[in-house]
């Protein structure tokens, strides 16, 4: 029988993170990767069957990559703590690593909730991640937007994750901002020039995407929302990747 690690990600997730345990907990071991929470989230996990790492988080990339090296089993389920497997999925789950001779790792599509309503525009009817997959052949990479590179074929599961992304526009900002420095950072390193078109065009472009041309207005106001704030996304990351290039001269020149 093959077996299969869940690993959950978290940073201040006490309100969520009971209904994340309980989603894995059809896997054979739970592992929680913490980057040291200053809420109740700890409390919660040490008092559940889960393992408990913690790391101070540098990127998304090399806090995944950590975890599933201390994994016991070499099939993985990533969960983030704003996700539900239904009950209908983690059988399929099973039933995928136990059958599967071709594929080392599956795709599988996500339902987007914003603040509780179900979102199906605004970019999220095509939401798919890899989330099932052998350790052996697959690892991911990049600091944000971070990707699995898997040396093998992919399959795709049927049955989709529950994704209750932001449980307050707050959040959903604080997390964009986030993204946003680490994307300056990983720019900054490719040697990324700035221009007008980066700072004006991109932002407004981004908008047109989600709000009009992924019919985000056909999700009504959160439609709105999310658009616009994937936009200020854009212009943050420019903005961010602009100062850093400012105090890496004046660095320079203090040489």
């Amino acid at each position: 029988m093959m077996k299969i690690t869940a690993i959950i990600p978290t940073l201040n997730e006490e309100e969520r993170i009971q209904n994340s345990l309980k989603s894995a907990a059809f896997a054979d071991e739970i592992i929680v990767i913490d980057s040291y929470s200053t809420d109740r989230t700890v409390e919660l996990v040490k008092k559940s069957d889960a393992i408990l790492l913690q790391r101070k988080f540098d990127d998304f990339s090399s806090q995944k990559n950590y975890a599933i090296d201390h994994a016991s089993y070499d099939w993985i389920i990533w969960i983030d703590a704003d996700e539900v497997l239904t009950t209908e999925l983690q059988e399929e789950i099973k039933r995928a690593i136990v059958n599967t001779k071709d594929f080392v790792g599956f795709y599988i599509y996500r339902v987007f909730f914003f603040k509780g309503k179900k979102m199906r525009f605004t970019g999220t009817q095509n939401d798919k991640l890899i989330r099932v997959f052998n350790r052996k052949f697959c690892r991911y990479e990049g600091k944000v937007h971070e990707k699995i590179r898997a040396a093998g074929k992919l399959g795709f599961l049927k049955n989709k994750i529950l994704h209750y992304s932001y449980i307050s526009f707050d959040r959903y900002i604080v997390k964009l901002n986030q993204h946003s420095a680490l994307k300056a950072e990983e720019l900054f390193e490719k040697g990324i020039l700035i221009t007008p078109f980066h700072i004006i065009v991109k932002p407004i472009a981004r908008f047109v995407k989600h709000y009009i041309i992924k019919l985000g207005f056909l999700d009504g106001f959160y439609g709105f929302i999310i658009s616009f704030a994937l936009s200020y996304g854009v212009l943050v990351r420019y903005i961010k990747l602009w100062n850093l290039k400012q105090w890496h001269r004046k660095n320079d020149k203090s040489d």
